[in-house]
């Protein structure tokens, strides 16, 4: 008989992984998602194929650059997007991308929406591991963690650690890891749907997360696990980023997931991950409403524009709903189109004149913004 005065984590509990919880204090957060969730879609329908792509683009490149900065990488937004529209056959000549972690993160995001339907296997998840650690060392890629010593997570000096998690030993990976494999697939949309896809998100996410299978890469995978979830709960890639909400929080996401693997009961946890999904999705709204506008914005003015405004607007809209990092001038403007500087004036007063872009400011510190 297990002594209970031994089990400090969930994966001690004789009852493991059977997470119990109480879905009343989250019914109304569920519901605004689906909401949510079915807006979006709506907008998606006024999209050409192309703005749904860009769209897609915009949250795909912010996934994988903030679900990286979760795990202390900071990977260039610019290298990430390369990577993607490369892999995408998007760039008429493939842009070369020195950093192999924008490169792994970028095909295991592609591989997320490609395969968002399929059954989760062994094979996958060893695969997402060798995409996201390419041009790691000192670990073991693309296998499941073997070694000895008890995988802790911790912070602190070497000094003075405080241990915040650890998971199950190396030697019960591979049947632990079975056990989620089928859950996941058993519980799957077409399955044997019995949880709101959020929730079935939440408990999938920390069920991975307290297994804690490789040596590194875990957060990454786990997120995209729940992404995957997400998709299959409304048949189609989703549109959201997860990472992003995270990363502006993370202290309080790492406090909710150490709290969460203390336990099976883990409604504190539901609660957490739906309202921090809710905001995620608010967020993916707002790049989904943001394509609906450029649309609209270049259907309007793309007769009236020489070759050169339209590269400009076309860079200046690729920042996203954020904006042209401090505005376009003309100084940007030259650099842009190598243009002489009284035709970076002319051609940006002419794009004012047409209300394409709002001035702001005077003199030395014009700046111009797109006008959505």
């Amino acid at each position: 008989m297990r002594d209970n005065r031994l089990m400090k984590y969930n994966w001690q509990h004789p009852n493991w992984p059977n997470f119990t919880y109480d879905l009343s204090s989250v019914r109304k957060q569920l519901l605004t998602f689906a909401e949510k969730t079915g807006e979006v879609s709506g907008i998606l329908k006024g999209l050409s194929n192309e703005m749904q792509q860009e769209a897609a683009l915009q949250l795909m490149v912010t996934e994988a650059v903030k679900t990286s900065e979760i795990e202390g990488e900071y990977i260039s937004r610019e290298d990430v997007k390369s990577s993607i529209r490369n892999k995408l056959g998007l760039n008429k000549v493939a842009i070369q991308v020195q950093d192999k972690r924008a490169t792994g993160i970028s095909e295991l995001a592609i591989d997320i929406r490609n395969q968002f339907h399929a059954p989760l296997t062994e094979e996958m998840l060893l695969n997402w591991h060798k995409m996201l650690m390419q041009g790691a060392s000192g670990i073991e890629i693309g296998k499941w963690r073997t070694h000895s010593e008890p995988m802790q997570v911790v912070s602190g000096t070497p000094a003075k650690q405080t241990v915040h998690y650890e998971a199950p030993p190396s030697n019960r990976v591979k049947k632990e890891m079975g056990a989620f494999i089928k859950w996941f697939n058993s519980t799957s949309s077409g399955a044997n749907e019995l949880k709101p896809p959020l929730v079935r998100s939440a408990i999938a996410h920390l069920y991975f997360e307290s297994i804690h299978p490789f040596e590194d890469g875990n957060g990454r995978i786990g997120r995209a696990i729940s992404e995957k979830v997400l998709a299959q709960g409304i048949g189609r890639p989703e549109y959201i980023s997860l990472s992003k909400t995270i990363e502006a929080q993370k202290q309080e996401y790492y406090a909710a997931l150490e709290r969460a693997q203390m336990s099976l009961q883990i409604t504190p946890w539901i609660e957490y991950f739906v309202e921090m999904a809710l905001h995620a999705r608010e967020d993916a709204q707002v790049v989904v409403e943001y394509s609906l506008s450029l649309a609209k914005f270049f259907d309007k003015h793309r007769d009236t524009l020489s070759d050169r405004q339209l590269k400009v607007l076309r860079k200046m809209s690729a920042a996203g709903p954020e904006g042209f990092e401090g505005g376009m001038s003309p100084k940007k403007y030259i650099s842009i189109t190598g243009v002489s500087k009284a035709t970076a004036t002319r051609d940006l007063q002419e794009l004012h004149n047409i209300e394409a872009l709002i001035r702001k400011g005077d003199g030395r510190s014009t700046r111009y913004h797109l006008n959505l």
